[in-house]
C-alpha cells in the first residue's frame, strides 16, 4: 500500500509541476519541514532551510512573472523542459522503498510524463488565449494555472490516493484529446 501512496503522491505533485514548476516543490519543502511529508533518500535536501527559501523566493518570482504580457509566452520555452526535469525529481522523491532502477523508471515515465503533459496542456491554453485576445486573457489563463498547482500540491500531500486519482483522470483525458486532434488533423 505505500508504494500505492507514493507513486499516487509523486505523479500529482508531478502534474502540479506542469503548471508551476515552484509551487510543488515549495508544497513538499514545508510539508517536509512540518513533518508532513517523508522524503526519499538523498532527497532530504528539499525540506532544507536553504531549499525552503529557495523555492519560495522562485514560486514568487514564477507566479509574478506570468502575469507580464509576452513574457508569460517566452517563460512557457523554458518551462517545458523545466518542469519535465521538475516532474522526474518530484517523483522520484516521492518514491522510496523500492530499487533504483523502479524510482527512477517512474519518475521518468510518469513523473516526467505527467509534468509534461500537463505543462503542454497549459502551453496551448496560453497559445489560444495569446491569439484570441492578443494577451490580455493570459492573466486569467495564468490564475487558473497557479490556483491549478496550489490545489493539486496540497490534496496530492493531504489525499494522495484522491489526487492520484483525479490526475491520472486528467492525464487520461487529455492524451484521448490530444490524439483525437492528432487523427482528425490526419483525416483530412
Amino acid at each position: 500500500m505505500e508504494i500505492v501512496l507514493s507513486v499516487c503522491l509523486g505523479i500529482s505533485l508531478a502534474a502540479a509541476c506542469g503548471f508551476r514548476i515552484f509551487v510543488p516543490l515549495l508544497a513538499m519543502s514545508i510539508a517536509s519541514r512540518t513533518g508532513h511529508l517523508a522524503l526519499g533518500p538523498g532527497f532530504e535536501w528539499i525540506g532544507s532551510v536553504p531549499a525552503l527559501v529557495a523555492f519560495a523566493v522562485a514560486t514568487g518570482a514564477e507566479l509574478i512573472a506570468y502575469f507580464v504580457p509576452w513574457l508569460d509566452n517566452l517563460l512557457d520555452t523554458v518551462a517545458t523542459p523545466a518542469a519535465v526535469i521538475a516532474g522526474i525529481v518530484v517523483m522520484a522523491s516521492c518514491v522510496s522503498g523500492t530499487s533504483p532502477l523502479l524510482r527512477w523508471a517512474l519518475a521518468i515515465v510518469a513523473g516526467g510524463g505527467a509534468a509534461g503533459i500537463v505543462q503542454g496542456m497549459t502551453v496551448v491554453a496560453r497559445g489560444a488565449s495569446t491569439a484570441t485576445t492578443g494577451g490580455l486573457g493570459n492573466p486569467v489563463v495564468s490564475t487558473v494555472e497557479a490556483g491549478g498547482s496550489v490545489l493539486v500540491s496540497v490534496l496530492a500531500i493531504a489525499l494522495p490516493v484522491l489526487a492520484g486519482i483525479a490526475v491520472i483522470l486528467l492525464l487520461v483525458l487529455a492524451v484521448r484529446k490530444i490524439v483525437g486532434r492528432f487523427r482528425g488533423a490526419h483525416a483530412v
